[in-house]
């Protein structure tokens, strides 16, 4: 059982097992593309853009362009999560535990799962028949920090990007940042009234798109040093391969005196689909300022 457990006593004057702050679940789910596969490894393949043929002559031959043809892969990883309640703690606390258990289980498989989006998003993709080419995030779809934090500037470099890039407007777009970024909008003079009303208001959770991009705050965006490193990208240009969705088991197991064991799992992977769909905004996350 977890030996934690034990300052939810009675004796403690706890009268509620309380969750601790914490994400709960998975943020970056619902904003790429997902698909369910079986196997280890998953491939996904894409077609390419191909070049219409200008007919010259009258009863001249069919032209035959050759479509351009590639795939992605992913590797599936599985995840798990457990934990026990002895019935003789169950007798000593005023509730059962085991519900909070159930959502921490859960929240942390959402997590991890957010954690493999995001390392997808601006790491290396394995592309090929085999998956055994190695595609990076190419210079052209990186913003560099530049000493600065998010900025209007970099709102519309990232949407310029796409759009030069041709990728549909129709396909819902994103952009996941930190909390800290979301506030240095608020201190970029370049806003225009009109803009710097949105932005205040998307601080305060009144509104979630800016630009035509929906924000999704997080917190676990990889850094080094002062810079944060966020991105924006088109819906399908992350692929979500869920192997085994999430599996909730909260059952007695006799081997451990009958304590109740809850027990989360799933199997899942994510790959970059498209660099042209994905920009890599590198951020300053420097402390040292105030706010104008």
């Amino acid at each position: 059982m977890s030996t934690e457990i034990t300052t939810a006593f009675v004796q403690q004057f706890s009268s509620n097992v309380q969750l601790l702050s914490q994400q709960m679940g998975s943020l970056l789910r619902g904003s790429v593309s997902e698909e369910s596969v079986t196997g280890e490894k998953a491939f996904f393949d894409q077609v390419g853009q191909a070049a219409a043929v200008k007919r010259t002559s009258r009863h001249s031959d069919t032209p035959i362009v050759d479509t351009p043809h590639s795939r992605r892969m992913v590797t599936m990883d599985s995840y798990e999560w457990a934990d026990l309640v002895d019935d003789a703690d169950k007798v000593r606390l005023l509730i059962d535990p085991t519900s909070a258990y159930a959502r921490t289980a859960a929240a942390a498989i959402g997590r991890a799962m957010d954690d493999a989006i995001i390392s997808a998003a601006t790491g290396t993709a394995k592309t090929g028949k085999s998956g055994s080419t190695s595609t990076t995030l190419p210079s052209a779809q990186q913003i560099a920090h530049g000493s600065t934090d998010l900025t209007i500037e970099k709102l519309i470099e990232a949407k310029q990007k796409l759009d030069v890039n041709s990728v549909d407007p129709s396909i819902p777009r994103y952009i996941v940042v930190s909390p800290f970024q979301i506030q240095r909008l608020l201190n970029e003079t370049a806003v225009t009234s009109s803009d710097f009303n949105t932005v205040k208001a998307l601080v305060r959770g009144e509104v979630d798109t800016f630009m035509g991009f929906k924000f999704i705050v997080s917190n676990r965006l990889a850094k080094s040093g002062n810079n944060r490193t966020c991105f924006a990208f088109a819906e399908d240009g992350l692929k979500l391969a869920v192997g085994k969705d999430v599996m909730a088991r909260i059952e007695e197991r006799a081997d451990k005196s009958y304590s109740t064991q809850v027990y989360y799992c799933a199997t899942f992977g994510a790959t970059r689909m498209e660099e042209d769909k994905v920009v890599e905004i590198t951020c300053d996350e420097s402390e040292s300022f105030t706010f104008g």
